[in-house]
């Protein structure tokens, strides 16, 4: 516990001395599955590394869209991230760029852990609530922000826990 408190820590002072504080907080987040699995099989595990890049990447990239609603502030008061140095157009780019990396790492676990057809079941709809976030959130256009950050990644978050929780009910809860 230790190790994963120091990202969360750094991670608002980040935003001070580097433009990229939504990785901070992208490896603060992926410690948690590998903490988690650790804490539980109590060995390493390269499928817990591979679920927590994942998470991280997904919640670095949904941080990059939130980030937009502030580039002005942050441009005024000296906050660095994405949007302020590099314009809302490449956050909202980055942040598709890290949710297709998020989609792929989830496949790449579901097949290092022989994933059934329920995880794949919300794997697709994780992929499509993707699609439906970054529809919605436009570079010119961030009315729809808060529907994207908050109630798609919740939903993402919930579909794939109930899906994954399914498979593993399904294929028998074994260790």
């Amino acid at each position: 516990a230790p190790v994963a408190v120091i990202p969360m820590v750094v991670y608002p002072y980040g935003k001070r001395f580097t433009n990229f504080p939504q990785a901070i907080l992208g490896l603060a987040q992926a410690m948690g599955p590998v903490g988690g699995w650790l804490a539980v099989s109590g060995s390493w595990s390269w499928e817990a590394v591979v679920l927590g890049l994942a998470v991280g990447i997904w919640i670095g990239g949904f941080d990059l869209i939130y980030a937009c609603q502030d580039v002005d502030t942050d441009r005024e008061i000296g906050v660095k991230s994405v949007p302020a140095r590099f314009g809302i157009p490449a956050a909202i780019w980055g942040a598709r760029a890290c949710h297709t990396v998020t989609t792929a790492l989830f496949a790449w676990y579901a097949v290092l852990t022989d994933a059934g057809a329920f995880f794949w079941l919300g794997l697709l709809i994780v992929a499509g609530a993707f699609v439906y976030e970054h529809t919605i959130v436009r570079p010119h256009d961030l009315s729809r922000l808060n529907r994207a950050f908050f109630s798609v990644n919740g939903f993402i978050g919930i579909a794939l826990f109930v899906c994954a929780l399914l498979d593993l009910l399904v294929r028998g809860l074994t260790v």
